[in-house]
């Protein structure tokens, strides 16, 4: 068996690369969280990440997206390990926090390329018009984001989905937050366009993601908690 065959192949744009988790043990400062998770996140799939409230959701999307460590176990992406990916790769996995990472001092233009920017994007003004407008905040489009409410914020924020860019993996935590029915159905677009062209999603929400295709798939962290 030469070299080659021990190394992972450059993602396809055909699809996103797949994520995976081993063994995984989590914890929270020093308290454990969970145990023993294991899965496989592949292209085409959604994936709704449930469990109560200090289960450690967030904890473990950061950890997935390369922000934090395992205690034991490991993560990858299209065979190679998160927190040490190649660039391309890296460009490849996309985390939206809870909170939108927008700056205020900016216009809703500015932020949404300052943000792609910093993944190695640089999209044009029409390329961030178009996600603003499918999102429902290209009117907002000069305002400064301190002016924003909470629905615009969330709105802009998850403009960046709506960019155009290869097949990714989105780590996605609350997307639904101070969403009204309008950017709800947005969303759940952009998902499901985002997984008929090959990505991948795995994401947390207080309810069920209401998508017709793909059916998303549910992973209980219930079942991986470490008693207290």
């Amino acid at each position: 068996m030469g070299d080659a065959a021990l190394s992972a192949p450059p993602p396809s744009d055909a699809a996103a690369p797949m994520l995976e988790a081993r063994g995984l043990g989590v914890q929270r400062g020093d308290r454990p969280l969970l145990r023993g998770l294991s899965f496989d996140l592949a292209p085409g799939e959604v994936v709704w990440l449930r469990g109560r409230n200090g289960r450690g959701k967030t904890t473990l999307l950061r950890l997935l997206a390369g922000l934090g460590e395992p205690v034991r176990g490991q993560v990858q992406l299209g065979g190679h390990p998160v927190r040490r990916l190649p660039e391309e790769l890296r460009r490849r996995l996309v985390y939206l926090a809870h909170v939108n990472a927008l700056k205020d001092d900016l216009t809703v233009v500015e932020a949404l390329r300052f943000l792609a920017r910093l993944r190695g994007d640089d999209p044009g003004v029409e390329a961030v018009d178009a996600a603003l407008e499918r999102l429902g905040v290209g009117r907002m489009r000069a305002a400064a984001v301190r002016t924003l409410s909470q629905g615009q914020r969330r709105r802009s924020a998850l403009a960046r989905l709506a960019l155009p860019a290869p097949p990714a993996v989105w780590l996605l935590d609350e997307p639904f937050d101070a969403l009204d029915d309008e950017g709800v159905r947005a969303l759940h677009a952009l998902l499901s366009e985002h997984a008929g062209r090959g990505g991948s999603v795995l994401l947390t929400s207080h309810q069920p993601p209401g998508l017709a295709f793909p059916v998303p798939r549910v992973l209980d962290l219930d079942a991986y908690a470490v008693a207290a």
